[in-house]
């Protein structure tokens, strides 16, 4: 089952869907995720588009790895949520269909290479408030119920 996230969907307007892939990344009781300065300042679970034709979990190694420069291992799908965003980047209203995973981060191999990325480490109860949107702080707290 598929969740709707975050504001309904505009009668009156086109929206592109863009499949995506986050992914909760816990280690030592703390959770990885990124800050990104542009365009808007927000944290957010590390993750994003999946390209045409990549398969959805090279797309979640590629995206945690460019947005936080960490490895990950053993990723499993644990949701997904449905979200009507602009998304300025493209300059497009979007129909996001969103697929969470959780995974373990196993190294660091150098800083993102995303431009406007920064990688943090926060608890999961400051994660579950700060994230910014509905779906990360969905499940983010529920994977908090499972601690």
């Amino acid at each position: 089952m598929i969740i709707r996230l975050g504001d309904p969907p505009q009668r009156d307007v086109r929206y592109r869907r863009r499949l995506g892939v986050y992914a909760i990344l816990p280690r030592d009781g703390d959770l990885l995720v990124t800050f990104q300065g542009e365009p808007d300042n927000e944290l957010q679970l590390p993750g994003g588009g999946v390209d045409p034709g990549e398969p959805n979990l090279r797309a979640l190694y590629r995206e945690v790895l460019e947005e936080t420069g960490w490895t990950i291992a053993a990723p499993r799908r644990i949701g997904a949520f449905r979200r009507y965003v602009y998304m300025p980047e493209y300059d497009r209203m979007a129909e996001k269909l969103c697929i969470i995973y959780a995974a373990h981060p196993v190294r660091r191999i150098g800083p993102p290479t995303e431009a406007g990325h920064t990688d943090l480490w926060i608890s999961p109860q400051v994660a579950a408030e700060a994230l910014g949107n509905p779906g990360d702080r969905h499940f983010v707290r529920e994977y908090i119920r499972t601690l």
